[in-house]
């Protein structure tokens, strides 16, 4: 079983967010492999949706609490399900990378991003797979006139969100190869 969390933050306010480009691509898995729609799981603190992709059951799951908090549902899920963190893969922003572009990685550190460093602190290892989503802008973040923290909460402007959708097809097989 191998199962996927696309981070972000819940409520209406944040989508469209740069923060919330993990749920995003959960979204965009959920519809591409025909899974059921997402149901709130109280239990797991997450919206979750389980199928069959390529003979292997897979959950998606996107947790309920807030980005910092994400390893609460992360550890939740994967101790009532045995996951063994190397069937773990986590879609999340990424501001070291910019928008347009991602990278796959397996066993290294947060880097600094809260949700990541929740998610070790919670499992116990950094020894799962992360897609990372670029969000920083192209210009990079010398020429942005806000925080990490504020600029991760804005909307994505219409050319960034046409960058993302053309490496949206790149991200699922990426995805895909990892099932």
């Amino acid at each position: 079983m191998k199962i996927i969390f696309g981070l972000g933050n819940p409520g209406t306010e944040y989508e469209g967010t740069r923060h919330n480009i993990g749920f995003y691509f959960a979204d965009k898995l959920r519809k591409a492999w025909d899974f059921p729609d997402y149901k709130y799981q109280n239990n797991y603190d997450a919206w979750f949706s389980k199928g069959i992709y390529d003979n292997k059951e897979v959950i998606l799951a996107k947790p309920a609490t807030f980005m910092n908090d994400s390893g609460k549902s992360v550890q939740t899920i994967t101790q009532f399900y045995k996951i063994d963190p190397k069937d773990i893969i986590v879609i999340h922003d990424d501001l070291d990378i910019v928008v347009g572009n991602y990278k796959i990685s397996k066993n290294v550190s947060s880097a600094g991003h809260n949700g990541i460093d929740s998610i070790i602190e919670k499992i116990g290892t950094q020894d799962f797979t992360r897609v990372r989503v670029g969000v920083e802008m192209e210009a990079g973040r010398q020429s942005r006139q806000t925080s990490g923290e504020e600029f991760v909460l804005q909307k994505f402007t219409e050319d960034e969100l046409e960058k993302i959708k053309r490496i949206s097809e790149d991200i699922l097989n990426e995805i895909k190869k990892l099932i």
